[in-house]
């Protein structure tokens, strides 16, 4: 005979329990399961301002949690079945909790995807290949936090690769956002709002007099490198291994000093007449940029002034400005690609941090809020080559639309708050060394290190101050710590050759219990 019971627990009942009782009738057995599930506050206004992250934030729950229902069976059979029910309605309830780590639905719809979408995503590096196993599908995000539609809940340190600064779904943005669109969404024709953002990374980044908005940072950077070469007319530019500029085509060279010589493509589909006027120099190293300078008509250098594409690798003081000096002496422009740390890792980007300007810049991500954008911008001399002030050629058909700049505008007046950056830098900083640490405890050579909120890591000694040395990483061992921190709610990028992103939503408990998971990973891989 079966029996089946119905136990709850008020929200307020912090009591987690969980007895067992099995008791024989007649020939038959029955199993009484009681369970209480541990509470979880209403999920609320999840988005954690920094100036108040020192007050403890309960944890978000997702929706739908009220009590737990037990289950009891005479059969064994039916008892395992009840069970398996029974634990995935408490790690509903439970907003995720790490109690047996179930991803059923993700794997559902990302079997379907694979036959809807080349690989099942939209973008590669989503499809988790290089760390193994399927991803978990995302159903919402708030503050710091994302949930998939299991129902599991995971703090998250990919912030939609960049953009989620002040954190997901943030209350400010949204209300903008609401008011714009009973407005429109697209105008296709000039608006205030362009010139109220313009002004923004205008008075925020050194090198920009002027600026023109797109949709994405690759398109960005493919404007910008035809703007180089109408502006010097050259074409030869050099870029550097590892450095990723988007996929248009004269970018697609292949990191390494054999095939980077003989400008071959990255990709097929690129002819190779499009890569053969790039060159690549070694990050980080001034001798062989210098080389590359002497030997060639050079329009300009072009580098991510830190690298995030490549894992974090930052640059030293003296190859930036060392860069300037050398542009400057052989004719050529030298551009910063900060659609990763513009406003990101200071709010006038990598040029302010390190005090090197250069002549032009492109940028994305953090200035769309969260919604698609892209921008390049410069000296007015250099950008007035753009139509229509100039001849050289590049349009858009959303660009400018009044929801990303609606969406920037309200993410750059949060970032002038004081102390951001300041925030940013602690946190970041506190999480980095808490992972190097448990790494270091448990016998595993990690390397890393952050800029405000921007940070990485690779599983090998170290340094790492170039794509030669990254690739020394233990990538195999990084999947297998991706995916164990993945199933105790640290959702990471997927890649041991990305970066990292904290956001203002983060607070020191949503470290703490980071660096609590890194710990027992590392002590089990």
């Amino acid at each position: 005979t079966g029996v089946e019971f119905l136990f709850s627990c008020s929200r307020t009942d912090a009591m987690k329990t969980e007895v067992a009782t099995f008791c024989a009738i007649g020939a038959g057995c029955a199993a009484w399961t009681f369970v209480a599930p541990s509470v979880s506050a209403s999920e609320g206004n999840q988005v954690a301002r920094h100036l108040r992250a020192a007050q403890p934030t309960q944890a978000a729950q997702a929706p739908g949690a009220n009590a737990a229902v037990v289950l009891g069976s005479a059969a064994v059979g039916a008892m395992a079945a009840a069970t398996k029910r029974q634990s995935r309605t408490q790690r509903k309830a439970r907003g995720g909790a790490r109690g047996g780590f179930e991803t059923l639905k993700s794997e559902e719809i990302f079997t379907e995807a694979k036959d809807l979408m080349p690989g099942g995503v939209s973008s590669p590096v989503r499809a988790f290949k290089s760390v193994g196993g399927n991803p978990v599908v995302f159903d919402r995000v708030k503050g710091a936090y994302a949930w998939d539609v299991d129902g599991n809940q995971y703090v998250d340190y990919v912030g939609t690769w960049g953009p989620a600064i002040i954190g997901h779904a943030d209350d400010k943005v949204l209300k903008a956002l609401s008011t714009q669109m009973e407005k429109g969404t697209s105008f296709g024709a000039p608006c205030a709002l362009e010139n109220e953002l313009a002004k923004m990374v205008i008075d925020a980044v050194p090198s920009v007099e002027m600026v023109r908005f797109t949709n994405s940072g690759t398109e960005a950077c493919m404007g910008m490198l035809r703007l180089v070469r109408a502006f010097t007319k050259r074409d030869v530019v050099v870029k550097f291994e590892g450095c990723y500029h988007g996929h248009g085509d004269a970018f697609l060279v292949q990191a390494g000093s054999g095939v980077a010589t003989l400008g071959l493509p990255d990709s097929p589909g690129v002819p190779k007449g499009a890569t053969t006027s790039t060159l690549c120099a070694e990050y980080n190293n001034l001798e062989s940029v210098e080389e590359l300078l002497k030997n060639n008509e050079v329009a300009a250098v072009i580098l991510e002034p830190v690298v995030g594409n490549s894992g974090f690798i930052p640059p030293t003081k003296e190859f930036l400005v060392g860069l300037r000096e050398l542009t400057t002496k052989y004719g050529a422009l030298l551009v910063f690609d900060e659609v990763m740390t513009g406003f990101r890792i200071a709010y006038g980007g990598a040029q302010e941090h390190f005090g090197v300007t250069p002549d032009v810049t492109t940028m994305g991500k953090v200035i769309g809020g969260g919604l698609p954008v892209g921008a390049y911008g410069g000296r007015k001399d250099i950008m007035e080559m753009v139509a229509p002030a100039g001849p050289m050629y590049q349009a858009g058909t959303l660009s400018g639309n009044p929801l990303a700049m609606t969406a920037g505008i309200e993410t750059l007046k949060r970032l002038k708050e004081p102390g951001s950056y300041e925030y940013l830098d602690k946190i970041t900083g506190k999480l980095i060394n808490g992972i190097l640490d448990a790494a270091k405890e448990h016998g595993h050579q990690v390397c890393g290190g952050h800029i405000s909120g921007m940070f990485g890591f690779f599983f090998c000694e170290g340094p790492v101050t170039c794509f030669a040395d990254a690739t020394k990483s233990d990538t195999e061992k990084f999947a297998k710590w991706h995916r164990m921190m993945l199933q105790k709610g640290i959702y990471l990028a997927p890649s041991q050759y990305e970066a990292g992103f904290t956001s203002l939503a983060h607070t020191e408990e949503d470290i703490d219990r980071t660096i609590a998971a890194a710990k027992e990973v590392f002590a089990a891989l």
